[in-house]
């Protein structure tokens, strides 16, 4: 990490982390969240202290305008969250080997950058966000940008920028089909927010080594009882993946 424990993105905000200190000095496990959330969410603490009891250091980001991270929220889209990504990459020492776990929205942060960052050599994906123009049409078709919020939720407002980025962006197919490096999608089979589908359409279009884990009855954030499953199948490919 930087020198200076602080990481800014290339909009000079400054983004809220937390680290989790291990045995394995020459990796790094970054934590990216969902839409609406930030670092401090269970499940990515879950799966970060259970990791790093496991070896793995761990790194949990706020995304800008999330969390105690600087930025507005309604600046918050997928494009500028890969800014983002990038932008922690950059801090981290290039001798060691990075692996990214993002989450819904943060993990098609991770499909859209890992192609083109082969300084992330393990991609995980939990719930993730394929389908990127259907997810803002099914979830926030009836709600006006710049007037209403998400999820009737005020302090997330629902944006021009943010429903136009995920329009643009239309899937995550074709990055999908890029990825060369190993990657581990996880989701739950009662996820009523991102359809088990999304990760089975990645999957198939996927050309690298590829798992594909379901978790039955698990919804959008999993669930106390499948975090473990969730952090024993990443021990797993990440020793697989790393060696």
């Amino acid at each position: 990490m930087q020198s200076t424990s602080q990481i800014q993105n290339l909009q000079g905000e400054r983004l809220d982390f937390a680290f989790h200190g291990s045995t394995k000095l020459g990796t790094l496990v970054i934590l990216g969240h969902g839409l609406t959330g930030n670092k401090d969410r269970p499940l990515l603490v879950a799966v970060a202290e259970g990791l790093a009891a496991k070896g793995w250091p761990c790194l949990r980001i706020s995304f800008s305008g999330n969390g105690d991270s600087e930025g507005e929220f309604g600046e918050s889209t997928i494009t500028k969250e890969i800014g983002d990504l990038c932008a922690v990459l950059a801090t981290v020492p290039q001798e060691k080997r990075i692996a990214y776990i993002g989450h819904s929205m943060g993990a098609a942060v991770g499909v859209l950058t890992a192609p083109r960052r082969m300084d992330i050599q393990a991609l995980v994906s939990l719930a993730g966000m394929t389908h990127t123009a259907e997810f803002v049409e099914r979830e926030f078709g009836d709600v006006v940008p710049g007037k209403g919020c998400m999820w009737d939720n005020e302090d997330c407002p629902l944006s021009d920028a943010y429903v136009e980025d995920l329009k643009s962006i239309g899937d995550t197919l074709g990055a999908a089909s890029q990825i060369n490096q190993p990657w581990l999608l996880i989701h739950g089979t009662a996820d009523d927010v991102v359809p088990l589908k999304d990760s089975r359409d990645a999957f198939d279009a996927a050309n690298c080594r590829k798992e594909l884990l379901e978790i039955p009855d698990a919804g959008h954030v999993f669930d106390e009882e499948s975090y473990a499953r969730i952090v024993e199948a990443v021990d797993v490919f990440l020793d697989r993946s790393f060696g």
